[in-house]
């Protein structure tokens, strides 16, 4: 009996020797990018590194991913333990106490080396609520050989009238070459986020401190007329379809003398493998109207974990991990400089190596001057720079942009989208009762 019970407790051993540790699964959810997508290739990394922890990947389009990941956080239903949303999502979900504070991050990741605009767009409260993967701005990316053609040199930091001017002066209809491309497709995210920009520098406002919407004001009676007036004199056809994609293609192609758009956007336009005017790019920042305020956004796309979440610390390593400096060398010995994701760290911006990348400065000067805190002219009670960070903003401004682009195609004047979004909008307040 005593030498079974020797067997048995040996037998029982060795299997306990023999059966490996069961890694910890964690989930991500991620939109369809480039940057993303190189992320998923260099995960082996991060698994090497932690051993105990394996990565399974749910990549998605944009759309789909905000309306999954929206769900999931909100019902706390741990479906995901790390998720990729934007700047727009984190004060809102923040305050509502869907995302797990990154106050506690390793005090190697160098919490205070990340752009103060950034960080600041990240936290509610002081506490961090999402850890910036790339950031950007917007910019004014131009020909410099259709400017100096046109017997013009670029400014560092342009006026809108002088914009107005370069972009009637490059025009060359006859030969499919557009002074200014700029966004006119609708969508919170497309005509709304580039419009609402604008209309910072001339002085307008969505809402004034009493949260009523100010669309019948001069200020956007002035911004939406120049961009009308502007597109209709210097920019491509059918402009109220496009957006970021399709003006990237059209300024690749060598068809626009100006773009103003997301800084992340750079590098793509100064790729020889993707670009036909490469070497012709130059770069100013986000023009202004001399009231103190350029038109450039701030975005970040980062990652953040949902509150519902089994697996929070596996899932801060992962995200220390993919925001950090490290990752920052990683993707520059694998793929350049010029690729590694932009917008974030201070450091990166300090690096020797990075400084040659033609649009480094220009990309770090435009994410500085925005202020998602005070992005108007005039006080705001809402944070952000190209949308209002209330849950009811995505709503409200996928309708209005809808006007906003058919205010550009020609089929109503320019006076009538500014009613409509004043009444839109108002109704939409009233119902959520920020205003009577």
């Amino acid at each position: 009996m005593k030498n079974l019970i020797r067997v048995l407790a040996g037998a029982t051993a060795a299997c306990m020797i023999a059966t490996p540790v069961l890694a910890e699964k964690i989930t991500i959810a991620t939109v369809n990018n480039g940057d993303m997508v190189r992320m998923q290739k260099l995960t082996d990394d991060f698994t090497a590194k932690n051993p105990g922890i394996e990565v399974e990947w749910v990549t998605l389009e944009e759309n789909i991913l905000r309306q999954r990941v929206t769900t999931d956080v909100a019902t706390k239903g741990g479906q995901y333990d790390v998720m990729t949303i934007g700047t727009y999502e984190v004060p809102i979900w923040g305050k509502k106490g869907w995302l797990v504070s990154l106050n506690d991050l390793p005090e190697s990741y160098d919490v205070d080396d990340i752009l103060p605009a950034i960080r600041g767009g990240l936290t509610v409260d002081d506490n961090l609520f999402a850890a910036p993967f790339y950031a950007e701005s917007s910019m004014v990316m131009y020909r410099k050989d259709l400017m100096e053609k046109a017997g013009l040199t670029m400014p560092q930091a342009p006026t809108w009238d002088f914009i107005g001017k370069a972009a009637r002066a490059m025009t060359d209809k006859q030969n499919e070459t557009y002074g200014i491309c700029l966004r006119g497709k609708a969508g919170w995210g497309e005509n709304v986020a580039f419009l609402t920009a604008t209309a910072n520098s001339f002085g307008a406002r969505w809402f004034n401190m009493d949260w009523k919407p100010q669309f019948t004001g001069e200020a956007w009676k002035k911004t939406l007329n120049f961009y009308i007036d502007l597109m209709n004199d210097a920019g491509p056809p059918g402009a109220s379809s496009n957006g970021f994609n399709e003006n990237l293609a059209l300024f690749q192609s060598g068809k626009c003398g100006m773009w103003i758009d997301a800084t992340v956007a750079a590098s793509f336009v100064t790729n020889p493998k993707d670009s036909q005017v490469a070497d012709k790019v130059g770069f100013a920042l986000a023009p202004d109207a001399g009231l103190g305020k350029r038109g450039n956004w701030l975005w970040a796309w980062s990652l953040a974990i949902p509150a519902g979440t089994q697996k929070a610390e596996s899932a801060k390593k992962f995200v220390a991990w993919a925001t950090s400096k490290e990752y920052l060398d990683l993707v520059a010995s694998k793929e350049g400089w010029a690729n590694v994701p932009p917008g974030t760290r201070a450091s990166l911006y300090a690096n020797e190596e990075y400084a040659k990348v033609p649009f480094a400065q220009m990309t770090l000067d435009s994410i500085n001057s925005a202020d998602p805190k005070n992005p108007a002219v005039d006080p705001v009670p809402y944070v952000g720079v190209q949308f209002v960070a209330i849950p009811e903003f995505q709503g409200i401004a996928t309708t209005v942009g809808q006007q906003f682009s058919a205010a550009l195609a020609g089929t109503v004047t320019a006076d009538q989208p500014l009613m409509n979004a004043q009444r839109i909008t108002e109704r939409a307040m009233k119902k959520a009762r920020y205003i009577k």
